[in-house]
């Protein structure tokens, strides 16, 4: 009976290893890259909710947007990758929420954007920039002059 597997090829487990390799070194680089953009949206979503919380009780842009570049400094967010906004109960804009000093039970939001890029070039070529976005609301706890 003659045998299945034969020793007389030494070199087909070489082949085999290096057609299966680059495979498993893109699942394991794609893992990791998976795993930082679900840290960054983690940090955004932060951001958003603790600047958010100051907002409630101090109305100051400057001082919430540094709040949430605090929050994100991970990410190397700026001031200008977050909005301020006040709305109104409903969610619409208006009086009497967007005059200042805003009324207890207006609505503040905040977003924060950032844009996430794969660290490893051939799944940044696959997947591209992903927006990272964040929204947080909470109403207006302490009118502030």
């Amino acid at each position: 009976m003659p045998r299945l597997i034969s020793k007389d090829r030494p070199g087909q487990t070489l082949v085999e290893f290096a057609l299966i390799l680059p495979v498993f070194v893109l699942l394991l680089v794609g893992l990791f890259d998976f795993g930082r953009a679900i840290y960054a949206y983690n940090t955004v979503s932060n951001a958003a909710r603790e600047a958010t919380r100051v907002a409630i009780v101090n109305q100051t842009e400057a001082d919430i947007k540094a709040e949430a570049v605090k929050m994100g400094v991970s990410l190397d967010l700026t001031g200008a990758d977050v909005t301020v906004s006040y709305v109104n109960a409903n969610l619409s804009a208006g009086a009497p929420c967007n005059a200042s000093p805003r009324q207890n039970g207006c609505i503040v939001q905040v977003v924060v954007t950032y844009q996430y890029t794969a660290a490893t070039p051939i799944i940044s070529n696959l997947v591209g920039t992903l927006n990272l976005s964040s929204t947080a609301r909470m109403p207006i706890e302490r009118s502030f002059p």
